[in-house]
């Protein structure tokens, strides 16, 4: 595109702007670069036709990353753009005003304002509301102003007494641009000290960081992990830098955000998907300016923040599979897209984790990574006690009436009697997660995905967990007529269903993807479990992930062998992060909790290595079975995803794309494989799967997958297949 003369002066790197593409489309777009000398054929060049933003909406640093982004991930930079500024955000958005109330001009000197109170001594109300006008107000420039609701609020007066002072002229109303973003209006505390192993660790990350530029902190749970980031963060800060700080999931950021606010206050901003765009432009624009935020607290997308001079990263839960992105592209995870970032600006990256990802612990173990480790518990409690429980001994003894086992019903009892709480783990959401014929053993299945499915009481449904749609409940099999379909498994639906029997006078919560949708309902299951408003909290995996609750001193987990009988060769390192992530909720402060594992099979190694809190050794484990069958960290796993809504068609290119792709890739090329999940939103999935060495370049392999696909267009029925390619899944 050629820019119009009228427009050479507004227009640099990373301006939006809108152009014509095609015959009668409009896109906008990002300047990515502006070069002097105008190519040969003018005649194909069309002109940008508007200017979408006043100034570039970028950082030079960022369309770097981007470009890595669509390098790493095989997506195109056009897909990160879409992702990351979606065109709507920026050109969609309006300031937020609001009513200001200020002293007319022609009352601006004293003697005016002591005439207009004589005036006012017969009408008090209007001389309270005046007088509350120069005690509440602030002085901006060279006048005073209050917005009209404090006015109203704090004088506790009536609009229309304000109405008569503006009447009279003597107050004027405007409107005023304001910020949608919440502001700090606390007391600032200082920095809580370390105490002696804390301030260790932080010594030796500080230390690491002269030879390397990641750390992984090991801390176990409870440890004080907080405590040493606050302390890096404050050394950031002091050195003119800002800080990205990374959690993996929008629960985590309340109880993180309160806690941040009292050390560092307004110099830090909030970033999440629960937020409107609205805010999402406001926190944009004030990296952008030069008064910007110091500490951006976020989940992954917060990566994608225009930052100036990063100096910190800190990714907290590293192990967490929340961290990558799924859909739609790029299909980044948000801790390595962090490193990268970090990297770019010169600065450090902390990874903090009581239970690291294998791939972390095997880059600390072999030195590309700085190692730090904790294992006392902030106040030196111990951590907590795990005790086995055989669930399939029980239930052959007919012991264990229902979902709980009498152990756990037991410590349940001592644990309330004694004023503290409960959490109950299990991972999955409804009331049952499928139904069945006991004749035939039919089960209702959806449409449109290859899945069973979930049955939800509350809704007096069956719905699919993968495209959301609902279905009445059937009243009889629909194979053989019978009329008595019995439920399989279990859900937090009936945990809560039941524990409500068994503890009727104890307030209980549940929180799962069905009752947290919004960030409100989420803070505020949190917000009366944290003050001791609620006895029992039963939820899924995301009770594990970091939250701090200090009167929690039992743990219930219910079914630890669902976790481990997952088809998948991260299920065991999952299975254990999950357990002993929940297990450390227990016992937080100066009292050894307890935790109740239930399980058919309390012999098995891993469970024995969760008992024993010992992630070492579920490491070793998952080592050897990696390197014997060339796993992470031993190699990188791309998988070519083709989907289309024939299953011949998408049978017959992904075989033929796999068949091409081993000409090139030989051994590396496993499948093409119908997944356990082979049909899902009404298309059809065959996943070819890439195991490529670690040092070679994933330009040589996107260079492979592009002049592959190439060949493969030559098919009649390609153009219809969705190829989507995931990098690096989890």
């Amino acid at each position: 595109y050629f820019v119009p003369p009228e427009m050479e002066a507004q227009i640099v790197q990373g301006t939006l702007v809108n152009v014509s593409f095609g015959k009668n489309s409009h896109y906008s777009g990002i300047v990515s670069n502006i070069r002097d000398n105008p190519p040969e054929n003018l005649q194909n060049i069309k002109p940008v036709l508007t200017v979408e933003s006043e100034r570039s909406i970028l950082r030079p640093t960022q369309l770097r990353f981007w470009e890595w982004l669509s390098g790493y991930y095989l997506c195109s930079v056009g897909e990160v753009f879409k992702a990351v500024v979606p065109a709507g955000r920026m050109e969609a958005y309006s300031p937020k005003t609001e009513l200001f109330v200020r002293l007319s001009p022609s009352y601006s000197s004293m003697d005016a304002v002591n005439e207009v109170f004589e005036y006012l001594k017969k009408s008090p109300k209007q001389e309270h509301l005046l007088l509350s006008f120069f005690q509440f107000s602030r002085i901006v420039g060279n006048s005073r102003e209050i917005s009209r609701k404090e006015l109203l609020d704090r004088s506790f007066s009536s609009a229309s007494i304000l109405t008569s002072l503006i009447k009279k002229g003597i107050l004027e109303t405007y409107e005023k641009p304001v910020s949608r973003l919440q502001s700090y209006s606390g007391e600032i505390r200082l920095l809580n000290r370390l105490n002696s192993f804390q301030q260790h660790a932080y010594n030796e990350i500080v230390e690491c960081f002269k030879e390397k530029s990641v750390c992984l902190l090991h801390g176990v749970t409870a440890s004080g992990k907080t405590e040493i980031y606050t302390h890096l963060i404050d050394e950031t800060l002091k050195s003119g830098l800002q800080v990205l700080y990374l959690l993996p999931e929008i629960a985590l950021t309340a109880q993180i955000t309160d806690r941040l606010k009292l050390f560092f206050g307004d110099r830090m901003g909030i970033y999440h998907s629960k937020i409107n765009n609205h805010e999402r432009v406001e926190i944009w624009n004030n990296l952008l300016s030069d008064n910007a935020y110091e500490i951006i607290l976020g989940v992954r997308s917060s990566v994608f923040l225009p930052f100036e001079r990063l100096g910190l990263v800190i990714v907290d839960e590293e192990h967490e599979p929340s961290y990558k992105q799924q859909d739609p592209a790029p299909r980044y995870h948000a801790r390595n897209a962090a490193i990268m970032l970090a990297n770019m600006h010169g600065a450090k990256t902390v990874l903090g984790s009581a239970t690291p990802s294998i791939e972390s612990f095997y880059n600390a173990q072999t030195g590309k990574y700085g190692y730090v480790k904790i294992e006392k518990r902030f106040e030196e409690t111990e951590l907590p006690i795990v005790i086995p429980v055989n669930t399939k001994e029980l239930k052959r003894k007919k012991k264990m009436k229902t979902v709980f086992s009498p152990l756990l019903i037991e410590k349940m009892q001592t644990a309330l009697q004694a004023g503290e709480q409960v959490l109950l783990f299990q991972n999955r959401r409804g009331f049952a997660p499928l139904m069945s014929c006991p004749i035939c053993e039919w089960t209702p299945r959806c449409r449109f995905c290859d899945v069973s499915l979930t049955y939800h009481k509350n809704l007096s449904r069956l719905t699919c967990h993968y495209c959301g749609r609902t279905y009445h409940l059937p009243s009889e099999c629909h194979e053989c007529g019978n009329n008595e379909l019995k439920q399989i498994g279990f859900g937090t639906e009936k945990v809560e269903e039941e524990i409500t029997e068994l503890f009727p006078d104890i307030p209980i919560e549940r929180m799962d993807a069905d009752n947290t949708r919004t960030k409100k309902s989420l803070e505020d299951i949190i917000d009366r479990f944290e003050t001791g408003e609620t006895g029992i909290l039963i939820g899924t995996q995301m009770i594990s992930k970091g939250l701090d609750f200090e009167k929690v001193s039992l743990v219930g987990i219910l079914n630890a062998d669902a976790l481990m009988n997952f088809p998948d060769f991260r299920a065991y390192e999952r299975a254990a992060q999950l357990m002993l992530q929940v297990a450390g909720r227990a016992g937080r402060r100066k009292k050894q909790g307890e935790v109740i594992l239930q399980t058919s099979h309390p012999d098995h190694p891993l469970i024995q290595s969760v008992i024993q809190h010992d992630y070492e050794t579920v490491y070793n484990m998952q080592m050897e079975e990696r390197q014997l069958f060339n796993y992470p960290p031993f190699c990188r796993i791309i998988h070519v995803n083709i989907r289309h809504k024939n299953e011949d068609i998408v049978h017959k290119i992904a075989d033929i794309y796999a068949d091409l792709l081993r000409e090139k890739l030989g051994n590396r090329v496993t499948g093409a494989n119908k997944p356990a999940i082979g049909h899902i939103q009404n298309l059809h999935l065959r996943r070819i799967t890439l195991k490529i060495e670690i040092q070679v370049s994933m330009n040589t392999v996107r260079t492979i997958l592009e002049e592959t696909k190439i060949r493969l267009s030559a098919q009649p029925d390609y153009k219809s297949c969705i190829i989507q390619y995931d990098v690096d899944p989890v």
